[in-house]
């Protein structure tokens, strides 16, 4: 079945995102669960907590639909900072491709943020060592 993404959905979405004690909210857009792509759609919160983190075996393309983020870029061993990025459909910026084994984390800046994440492959569930702090 297809679905729309407009902004009745990324509405709801964000309704939930406020709701839910993470601030945040994703829809899976996959076809089914034997899908191997990775689509979601995120709705983040100001003050939700993303931790730097890594995905080992994806690259990860991020577009912002709506609202405005920070993607922040950490060195190979997820401590030194190496670069920012202020991104929202307005520009500069508008989307990123982060390759797979970089550290990375974001922070949303307004309020209705939704941004659409795209992965390779399969999902597989991020493990403790791909995690800062854990």
């Amino acid at each position: 079945m297809e679905v729309k993404i407009d902004n009745i959905l990324l509405d709801t979405l964000t309704a939930q995102a406020k709701a839910s004690p993470r601030l945040r909210m994703n829809l899976d857009l996959r076809n089914s669960a034997e899908d191997t792509s990775q689509r979601i759609l995120n709705a983040i919160e100001p003050g939700s907590d993303v931790p730097v983190h890594r995905h080992q075996k994806t690259s990860e393309t991020m577009v912002v639909l709506r609202g405005r983020v920070v993607e922040e870029f950490y060195d190979e061993v997820g401590r030194g900072f190496v670069a920012t990025y202020e991104v929202s459909p307005s520009g500069p910026v508008f989307a990123l491709n982060i390759p797979a084994g970089t550290w990375h984390t974001l922070r949303s800046l307004e309020s209705g943020t939704v941004i659409l994440e795209v992965k390779d492959g399969a999902y597989e569930p991020i493990q403790d060592c791909d995690v800062l702090g854990l």
